[in-house]
């Protein structure tokens, strides 16, 4: 009987990104809104690959990128002294077991 060959363990990890977005037709964004803050957990093998596939789905969803900052990974922010609560932690698992980009959290800009 002939073995099953083991799965690859993945590489990817999940990285907490900041991306800061401004306005563009159709973006969804409320009327008054200048611009938004998303909170996203991106999968990638390193953080740039998490911050270019995060860019490239945000711009598919018509939102227009303007800067994006890393916060790292869970492991990498709770060395920093992070407290990460579980629904952070879900959702960080999700991006890895979907390897996608999760938005959790979208803070609109106002003048």
């Amino acid at each position: 009987m002939e073995q099953e060959p083991e799965k690859p363990v993945s590489k990817q990890k999940v990285y907490t990104l900041v991306v800061e977005v401004g306005r563009k037709a159709g973006d969804g964004l409320p009327d008054k809104a200048t611009g938004a803050a998303l909170v996203i957990y991106a999968s990638g093998v390193d953080e740039a690959e998490a911050v270019r596939e995060t860019v490239a789905v945000l711009k598919v969803a018509d939102l227009a990128p303007l800067d994006v900052s890393g916060y790292g990974t869970l492991e990498e922010r709770l060395a920093e002294g992070d407290e990460v609560p579980e629904e952070e932690r879900e959702l960080m698992q999700r991006a890895l077991d979907e390897n996608s980009v999760v938005v959790a959290q979208m803070t609109p800009f106002y003048d």
